[in-house]
């Protein structure tokens, strides 16, 4: 069975609300038909109701059983207008900014996931939000989660026909958040990515430090990070079978391990690449997306108190329907 069809058949064992702002995007209301239809989650639309309504009904888009809250004629909006303002007035919050604030769909969602009356058990943004218009919310309402020292995103990447990592699905991290990660940074990204692994593929994880070298065929400053990272990571966390600093065909092809990493206790089976900045993540997860024609789910989001993924603005109708299953499993494990 597939990655992500395991993830729904899991998702449906604990039915979870999930909350999506962009609901006048009809990407998002097609993901909602196809969660509903599937039965995989309950399922919030956050805007005008009456141009929701409107679009499902022009496109034949079937998004009953949904429920839709328009945020300034809510019988919570006042109350998450002192919420806001409560969380937020040490950082100079005003009512009157809290007021607007709470009108935009992707606030209001995350004060839904922040108030245990609301029900809500996560949220999916990003179709067409930047990732900063979706976490920004996220962090100052939310927080980060008690035990995370760094918020990071991970995709989870499911390459088709390919016998690498675990059977073809690999995590990789971080893709979407963090820029340029210093060695400190990079090792709680591992870490969270270690268990965002265990908690949604369920098999133990093999963590590569990603580099443009193996065991120290090139020295410079970006490698030294990289091997700095990878004591980090083993010191917090001596039970994870962590490697690095190593090329990725060392990562991945035990053959080539063999000869430019003998010794690693990869093996050249990691399931679990950890990229050293940005630019190499995106690269990285694009490429095998689009040449590798893998799915690519994400950017996922790891650190948060309360499940929260980001998209990206050229998902598909069938990603966000896959993302929001993983979001409810997330929402499952949280408990």
């Amino acid at each position: 069975m597939q990655f992500i069809e395991q993830i729904k058949q899991r998702a449906k064992q604990e039915i979870k609300t999930i909350v999506l702002p962009e609901a006048e995007d009809i990407r998002t209301l097609k993901a909602t038909e196809q969660v509903l239809k599937e039965a995989y989650a309950k399922i919030i639309l956050v805007g005008n109701k009456k141009e929701i309504e409107e679009k499902a009904k022009t496109n034949k888009i079937d998004i009953t059983g949904a429920k839709i809250v328009e945020p300034s004629n809510s019988e919570n909006y006042n109350e998450y207008v002192n919420l806001l303002y409560e969380l937020r007035k040490h950082k100079g919050m005003t009512l009157e900014k809290a007021r607007e604030l709470v009108k935009d769909p992707v606030y209001f969602g995350m004060l839904m996931v922040k108030d245990e009356k609301s029900k809500a058990d996560g949220l999916v943004s990003g179709a067409i939000h930047s990732t900063s218009d979706t976490l920004r919310p996220a962090l100052q309402i939310l927080k980060t989660a008690p035990d995370t020292k760094l918020v990071s995103a991970f995709f989870v990447m499911v390459v088709p026909d390919c016998e690498l990592g675990e059977k073809g699905t690999f995590i990789f991290g971080d893709c979407g958040l963090n820029e340029n990660p210093d060695d400190e940074a990079l090792s709680e990204i591992a870490i969270s990515s270690s268990k965002s692994f265990e908690q949604l593929v369920g098999s133990k994880p093999k963590v590569a430090m990603l580099s443009y070298s193996s065991y120290g065929s090139a020295k410079s400053e970006l490698t030294e990070k990289v091997i700095h990272a990878t004591k980090k990571v083993k010191e917090k966390m001596p039970e994870l079978l962590v490697d690095g600093e190593l090329q990725l065909d060392s990562s991945i092809i035990p053959e080539v391990a063999e000869f430019k990493a003998p010794g690693s206790p990869l093996k050249g089976e990691a399931n679990v690449l950890i990229f050293p900045d940005l630019n190499a993540g995106n690269i990285g997860y694009k490429l095998v997306q689009r040449l590798g024609k893998a799915e690519a789910y994400g950017p996922l989001c790891q650190g948060i108190a309360r499940p929260v993924n980001d998209l990206s603005r050229g998902c598909s109708s069938q990603d966000i329907a896959g993302v929001i299953a993983i979001t409810a499993v997330q929402a499952q494990m949280a408990k």
